[in-house]
């Protein structure tokens, strides 16, 4: 008995000890956990690049979408255009002959122009030159059009996105603030800044800075477009002469254009201040009282956190549409800083086109700025996606 069970201890031992380098050769757990873990971390990779790629696809077809339907609107922007041109009082071909001219040489002239075809042919002759990247000849300047936006359109994109970018800085932490502390004498303070933006001219607001920087401080220079007199423009690359000075390593050049730049980019951020500022303290206002913010402070996060981190980032939905808008529409309605400050933008161009009817460069404005105002709101919808991941998911 004493053998057999010592046997039998033995051979149990045996087996166990035979068996033992095949029991090694197996993954230990912490080996087992690793792999286990570098399987998971590896489909999490895949995953997230799979969700990256679909989301990219989305944003494409999204932005196709966006383009197509966006054709039918400038096609509709160049038929109002050509006609309300057309019904615009005042003979181009009279203009363009001179005070002295007769009916005669009135008519030639009007000949030379296509004025004296019918209004189908006019449009169908309009269109062919509009397909082949022409928008013709100005009759006040005696350039073509397409040269002439070019060279003014760089004027006004810099003003409008410096005076936007200025508005910006200041509005939407007013906006912040105010909602933060509604009734205090901050919000006071935001709606006093929005009633002043909404209520003043533009054209009041530049004549009063130019009255008090120029004429009495002597601080400003003179309001006489771009670039003083004493320098010369950059090399051209963007247009900016801000940022082509920068560029070409030229100081005193940026110095003066930013002197040049100043009073007219404040006037215009004070009257562009308004709706941003409004918006933001209305968004916040509505951010605020929301559930998710409840939710948050239950959840014992900081008051910083849960006004900047939870409030602020859902406000600014809001806010980017109108600061689009505000873009859109200042792009072309500051001309009256334009006039005041002698800058040579679109806005004056459009408007010296409109006293002589000169067809070609109305229409190239309004062209132009329906491109412009389209490509914003692609733009738009760009950063909405990357903001919002409601989007995203609907796209």
């Amino acid at each position: 008995m004493a053998e057999s069970g010592g046997h039998g201890v033995g051979g149990a031992a045996g087996v166990m000890g035979g068996s033992a380098p095949y029991a090694r050769r197996g993954p230990s757990p912490t080996a087992l956990g690793r792999w286990l873990k570098g399987e998971r971390l590896g489909e999490d990779a895949a995953i997230a690049l799979a969700a990256g790629r679909a989301a990219a696809r989305a944003r494409a077809r999204m932005i196709g979408r966006r383009v197509l339907l966006s054709l039918p609107a400038l096609v509709g922007v160049v038929i109002v255009s050509f006609v309300l041109t057309r019904a615009l009082p005042g003979d181009p071909a009279a203009y363009f002959a001179g005070p002295a001219a007769d009916a005669q040489s009135i008519a030639e002239i009007r000949a030379q122009l296509g004025l004296d075809r019918s209004l189908p042919e006019q449009f169908l002759v309009y269109v062919g030159d509009l397909l082949g990247g022409d928008l013709g000849q100005s009759i006040s300047t005696g350039q073509p059009v397409l040269e002439e936006l070019a060279r003014r359109l760089p004027a006004s994109l810099e003003l409008t996105l410096s005076a936007l970018i200025l508005s910006t800085l200041v509005a939407v932490p007013l906006g912040v603030a105010a909602a933060a502390r509604q009734g205090t004498w901050v919000d006071h303070a935001c709606r006093a800044v929005v009633t002043a933006g909404v209520s003043l001219p533009t054209f009041f607001t530049g004549i009063a800075l130019v009255y008090v920087f120029y004429y009495v401080l002597g601080w400003a220079p003179a309001p006489l477009g771009r670039l003083d007199l004493l320098y010369f423009p950059p090399e051209p690359v963007t247009g900016f002469y801000t940022v082509d000075a920068v560029l070409a390593g030229e100081l005193e050049t940026l110095r003066g254009a930013l002197a040049q730049l100043a009073l007219p980019a404040v006037t215009l951020a004070l009257f562009t201040m308004a709706p941003l500022a409004r918006m933001a303290r209305a968004a916040m206002l509505e951010a605020l009282g929301s559930d998710y913010v409840r939710t948050a402070r239950a959840a014992g996060l900081s008051p910083t956190r849960v006004l900047y981190g939870v409030a602020f980032s859902n406000a600014m939905l809001p806010v980017v549409t109108t600061l689009g808008m505000v873009f859109s529409f200042t792009l072309g309605a500051n001309v009256l800083v334009e006039k005041v400050f002698a800058w040579p933008g679109v806005g004056s161009y459009a408007v010296e086109a409109l006293v002589v009817s000169d067809y070609a460069a109305v229409q190239g404005f309004v062209l132009a700025m329906a491109v412009l105002f389209v490509a914003l709101n692609l733009l738009i919808d760009v950063i909405y996606t990357l903001i919002d991941p409601r989007t995203r998911q609907g796209a």
